[in-house]
């Protein structure tokens, strides 16, 4: 399960925006809307500093309206001087570089790329360093093949319908890229409505049941990649949570089929003492269905391992390998040695 939604989307919709019809407002239109749309993952680099400081600050600033203006600071920038670097090139003397609207046409590309993220169920943070709130809309999975066949033949097609009137007689000035563009872009939003439409449909099944006969305080559904009409269930009552998978097709949830209950454990000095940590701070402020699990450390040492997971990720093909979820390791004294996301974990020198 990757952290973000793959690169591949976010390059494509920005080279469709563009093709839109910004590119035909100033110079380098295209290739500065396709790097700005994914620009904003600069914030892998944070790995660097570690996986839990990674964690931290993914989707942070340079996914927020405030940090957009930078990030499309940063892109014009980097035009900029590859544009005096390669001696000012200009395809069209009529059309040259109008920096000002590079400038906006980028932060409309760093929105986009927001939009997306904010599609699938690990969320963004929009309003920071103001307000740190996550949010999520849930309908679209990390890989959206649907969006990217959109997407794909909206840039495609106009090149090879090019190149059939080119073959069968004179070609016609008509702006077969922009339509193209368009109609992908359109598509997209059509799709995100048939998801949202569905996805309601899921949430609304699963909040009309009783779970081991308590009513739920919430309910939420996440998307599958293959399907608009597959869901992976999650409900919290007063005492357990419940996973099952929901057809939103026919939302017919059936409390004694294939339901998964964890009961909420109960509140340890060890899983106190995690939640306090850098790793245990940041995962409560992000998940929205934690859930801890204890166990001794391994090879005879005295202390506990406490593992964060969130069950929106809980999918039931990937219950024993859930990589976004996070490690704290405490030594007999409740003090943290080591934290972890993932794969990765770093030592930590206890106070």
């Amino acid at each position: 399960m990757q952290t973000s939604l793959e690169p591949v989307t976010h390059f494509l919709t920005g080279a469709c925006i563009a093709r839109a019809g910004l590119n035909r407002k100033t110079a380098l239109a295209t290739v500065t809307v396709t790097l700005a749309a994914e620009a904003p993952d600069l914030d892998v680099l944070g790995e660097f500093k570690g996986p839990v400081f990674g964690f931290a600050h993914h989707r942070g600033f340079t996914h927020s309206f405030l940090g957009g203006v930078l990030v499309a600071g940063l892109v014009v920038g980097f035009m900029y001087l590859l544009w005096r670097l390669r001696g000012r090139p200009i395809k069209n003397p009529k059309l040259p570089p109008r920096w000002g609207m590079l400038f906006g046409f980028a932060y409309l590309a760093v929105l986009s790329h927001i939009l997306l993220d904010f599609t699938n169920n690990y969320g963004v943070r929009p309003f920071w360093p103001f307000w740190e709130k996550w949010y999520s809309w849930d309908i679209v999975f990390i890989v959206e093949p649907i969006m990217l066949i959109f997407l794909v033949a909206g840039l495609l097609l106009p090149v090879i319908f090019n190149l059939v009137v080119e073959e069968i007689g004179p070609r016609r000035k008509v702006p077969y890229g922009r339509v193209g563009a368009t109609l992908a872009l359109i598509g997209v939003v059509a799709l995100w409505g048939v998801r949202d439409f569905e996805h309601r449909r899921a949430v609304h099944a699963l909040e009309a049941r009783q779970y081991e006969g308590a009513d739920p305080l919430r309910a939420s559904a996440y998307p599958y990649w293959w399907s608009p009409f597959r869901w992976n269930g999650v409900i919290e009552t007063q005492k357990s949570f419940a996973i099952m998978s929901v057809d939103s097709l026919t939302p017919e949830v059936d409390p004694q089929g294939d339901v998964q209950v964890l009961h909420k454990p109960e509140e340890t000095a060890a899983t106190e003492a995690a939640k306090k940590s850098y790793l245990g701070r940041v995962y409560l402020d992000w998940a929205k269905y934690p859930i801890t699990e204890t166990e001794p450390l391994q090879f005879g040492e005295e202390g506990y391992i406490v593992r964060f997971k969130d069950l929106r990720f809980a999918y039931p093909e990937r219950r024993e390998r859930n990589v976004l979820s996070g490690t704290v390791e405490l030594d007999r004294n409740l003090r943290v040695i080591s934290e972890g996301f993932g794969d990765r974990r770093e030592r930590r020198i206890p106070d």
